[in-house]
């Protein structure tokens, strides 16, 4: 999206399969921006922060929050107005935490009852504001501040507690001062955004990792080994979870490439007692996106595992409170349901019927669950929609299990 905003050509490295990637693209595509993709590398040639067009029809973000959230920002500050929709899914997630924000700067946003379809109806003069985040949510604070590039003034975010950062990263790569003074967030608007090198390339992602680190910990014997896995603070909470929990994890070649840290990770079979067995607080907002597979964790570990302050995770693709205590009741675990998540205690688990709800999380920490089962198969319904973040999962997974 910042690529399209730019100045000039950006070539992208290392670019993401995943349907939600290609939402993405194809929003982007829509709105003027020519791109080429030849694999995982992609050129997307700039038009400028004002030189997007208005679409010929709705823009489909599919299932993807982020695209929708983000695009939205954007959006906002243009002088056209665009229809974004989304799969059924998408559709029903909350947006009343956009439209709220975007509208205080001037933009008109109608809605479904505070839910997808969205109409933005584009102000090409937002003003600035300062704003307070009512939850912790990066979408939100990447929303506002696209939404500030085309803002007179400067444009503030006050987070909560501080949420994964790699818009502020990005944005400082395309030349954009962002400053923060402890949990405040700020830029000024009308920037110009330029590529800051020949190419960008995009790290590994955590969040895909955590299903191999978790299966590796688990397994006795297992030692794997993932290159150029994006080690950023405020995603890689999950790697210090993982160690607390007992997992015997090594970080290896740590570097920065294009303002992210990425480094190789080493995780062997070889489950520690744990220090912690309740995870709780600030660290959540950290490690949302792991949640699914850390409940798996929890069936292997001594003293189980409890998570809590975790109910954002009600409006995620799906229930996923909900969705990971009733498989894992499915494969006979114990496991007991809070509003705000859940207790998984230590479990000899049974392969079983699971229901993936059409949550690619769900469903790809199910299918590292199967290999935990101590008998039985485990069949998982929708597991297609793995694809909507890593189409190769089963591929990986296949290619690194051996069976005795």
């Amino acid at each position: 999206m910042l690529s399209a905003i730019a100045e000039g050509q950006t070539r992208i490295e290392n670019y993401a399969t995943s349907v939600d990637c290609r939402s993405t693209l194809d929003c982007l595509r829509q709105l003027g921006v020519e791109i080429e993709q030849d694999g995982n590398r992609v050129f997307v040639h700039g038009v400028g922060r004002t030189g997007l067009r208005a679409a010929s029809g709705e823009l489909d973000c599919g299932n993807s929050g982020t695209t929708i959230r983000l695009i939205a920002g954007i959006l906002a500050g243009q002088d056209f107005d665009t229809v974004l929709t989304g799969d059924e899914s998408l559709s029903r997630r909350p947006m009343r935490r956009i439209i709220d924000p975007l509208t205080k700067m001037g933009a008109v946003v109608e809605s479904n009852d505070g839910k997808a379809p969205l109409i933005i109806r584009g102000n090409a003069h937002l003003q600035a504001i300062e704003y307070e985040l009512p939850v912790a949510s990066a979408q939100i604070k990447s929303c506002v501040l696209l939404a500030g590039l085309n803002a007179d003034g400067e444009t503030s975010v006050i987070e909560p507690v501080e949420t994964r950062d790699h818009t502020e990263r990005m944005l400082r790569w395309f030349g954009v001062d962002v400053t923060r003074s402890r949990n405040r967030l700020s830029i000024q608007g009308r920037p110009t955004l330029r590529p800051g090198q020949e190419k960008l390339c995009v790290p590994g992602d955590i969040s895909a990792s955590a299903f191999f680190m978790v299966a590796a910990s688990c397994l006795p014997g297992s030692d794997v080994w993932m290159s150029n896995v994006g080690l950023n603070p405020t995603r890689s909470g999950i790697v210090e979870t993982l160690q607390h929990l007992g997992a015997e994890i090594e970080i290896l070649n740590s570097e920065e490439v294009n303002n992210e840290p990425v480094g190789r990770i080493r995780v062997t079979g070889s489950l520690r007692p744990q220090t912690t067995d309740v995870v709780r607080g600030d660290v959540i907002a950290n490690i949302i996106d792991e949640i699914p597979i850390l409940a798996i964790l929890g069936t292997q570990i001594e003293g189980g595992l409890e998570i809590r302050d975790a109910a954002e995770l009600r409006v995620k693709e799906t229930d996923r409170i909900a969705a990971v205590v009733e498989n894992l009741r499915r494969m006979d675990a114990s496991v007991e349901e809070f509003d705000d998540g859940f207790r998984v205690g230590r479990s000899a688990l049974k392969g079983a019927r699971i229901d993936s709800f059409g949550d690619h999380r769900i469903a790809m920490a199910f299918a590292v669950a199967g290999l935990f089962a101590k008998e039985g198969e485990t069949k998982i319904d929708g597991a297609e929609c793995a694809g909507v973040s890593f189409p190769e999962f089963f591929d990986v997974l296949e290619s690194v299990v051996i069976y005795e």
